[in-house]
């Protein structure tokens, strides 16, 4: 029996394709009445790209996202505290890359109308409720816009990729409660500048309390040599500032945080011309959820966001919801779309995303630009007369080893989707 997707987000839309190349039939259900490509730039790191090229979409990936040459950390004075290299250049097998969200969720929907068929992708169906039936499960709908009915829908299981704010999780755990902020607001928007660096280079400066993170997403300069750079502002707001709850995703005013930048043009890069020059920037909070005992509810579960939601650190969140996809093909493969299926995968899943969502609370790799400033919030000459070449490494590695992507472990890894016999793998790096 088809198996049910509520939610056509990366993670919705990557299961799609999945259950397609092992045969197994799906229908996605997204609540909006139209998908567009929103949204700003994200990080697809090596272990989640490698499934991307089992889905045959590299070339895709190559002609709309940069391959991420480094991650580079610096201080609030823009002097360097440590770089690494990434994708390729790091020893993996698969690239890393900068993309923007609203293109790379584009590249998996139109995979997935051309492989599933337009019939199997249905918008303005937002999950209203479901009940358990002798052969599956049988899926409620309702036009969230008008209120109305849109049908119901039998399947062998459900699966909740509706992201945080889980329609489904929210009918499993009605006590939880709204997503939890932590203090800081994210401020986001692309700009067309000139490159730095290396040109493939993604940036994160200054500390706990105020932080800016950038990358180019376009490989090809414009008509006036400039590329497209996403970038995220992001400060820790003091306890008496009151979060405007009803305005989740509201478009940004840059007087309100650009002055706290003002005076971070380094040698290298104009943090406060890149606010400046943005047209349209969005303000976010910070926010996660506690990790939960249970995904899992007879023929329904959890996967992407709304199993796990996590904060952007470390580029982890769509990476995440992609190896969810392919984990629970592998079982779904291995056993049917079944609750046995459902119960494996969360085995797997759920004790790794816990261990990264209270990893990330820490700030992730990101500690060294913490430890930094309170080692030496004046400055300094080198950065190892203030933190030892050990502890930057082992902060590193630490959190590849979580996340699952330290170099070697990846590239002897087996295929988390082995193919069905007389298929064949799509993609070369």
């Amino acid at each position: 029996m088809t198996v049910l997707i509520a939610g056509g987000g990366i993670g919705g839309l990557t299961l799609a394709l999945s259950l397609h190349q092992i045969g197994v039939p799906a229908k996605v259900f997204e609540s909006v009445s139209e998908l567009k490509p929103l949204g700003v730039g994200i990080n697809v790191l090596p272990h989640a790209v490698r499934e991307l090229v089992e889905l045959g979409l590299l070339d895709k990936l190559d002609a709309s996202g940069v391959r991420t040459k480094e991650l580079a950390y610096f201080s609030k004075h823009g002097k360097p505290i440590w770089s690494e290299p990434r994708g390729i250049e790091a020893g993996y097998r698969w690239p890393q890359f900068s993309i923007h969200r609203g293109t790379l969720q584009q590249i998996l929907l139109d995979a997935a109308t051309e492989r599933l068929g337009p019939a199997n992708i249905l918008t303005s169906h937002h999950l209203n409720g479901w009940t358990e039936t002798p052969d599956g499960v049988r899926a409620d709908f309702i036009d969230k816009a008008t209120g109305k009915p849109a049908g119901s829908h039998d399947g062998a299981i459900l699966i909740a990729a509706d992201g945080i704010h889980s329609a489904i999780r929210e009918k499993l755990y009605p006590q939880e409660g709204p997503p939890i902020w932590n203090g800081r607001i994210l401020w986001r928007g692309v700009t067309a500048s000139d490159a730095f660096l290396s040109g493939r280079t993604m940036i994160m400066a200054g500390h706990e309390i105020l932080k800016f993170v950038c990358y180019p997403i376009s490989k090809q300069a414009d008509a006036s040599g400039k590329y497209q750079i996403n970038w995220v502002a992001e400060r820790h707001m003091p306890p008496t500032y009151q979060w405007r709850r009803e305005d989740y995703n509201r478009t940004a005013r840059l007087e309100e945080f650009l002055p706290w930048f003002a005076d971070w043009k380094f040698d290298w890069l104009d943090v406060p011309g890149l606010i400046r020059n943005c047209s349209h920037a969005y303000e976010y909070p910070l926010v996660d959820r506690d990790p939960i005992p249970q995904w899992t509810f007879g023929r329904v579960t959890l996967m992407g966001d709304a199993a796990h939601p996590m904060y952007p650190i470390g580029s982890n969140g769509a990476s995440q919801a992609i190896l969810d996809a392919r984990v629970l093909t592998r079982e779904i493969l291995a056993q049917g779309p079944t609750n046995a299926a459902l119960l494996a995968y969360e085995a797997e899943r759920r004790p790794a995303t816990t261990d990264l969502v209270l990893l990330n609370r820490r700030n992730g790799p990101e500690q060294v630009m913490q430890l930094v400033e309170e080692r030496a919030p004046d400055g300094y000459n080198v950065v190892t007369d203030v933190l030892s070449l050990k502890e930057l490494e082992d902060i590193a590695a630490n959190y590849k080893r979580v996340a699952g992507f330290q170099v070697e472990g990846l590239n002897a890894k087996p295929p988390i989707v082995t193919m069905p016999a007389g298929a064949t793998r799509a993609g070369a790096v």
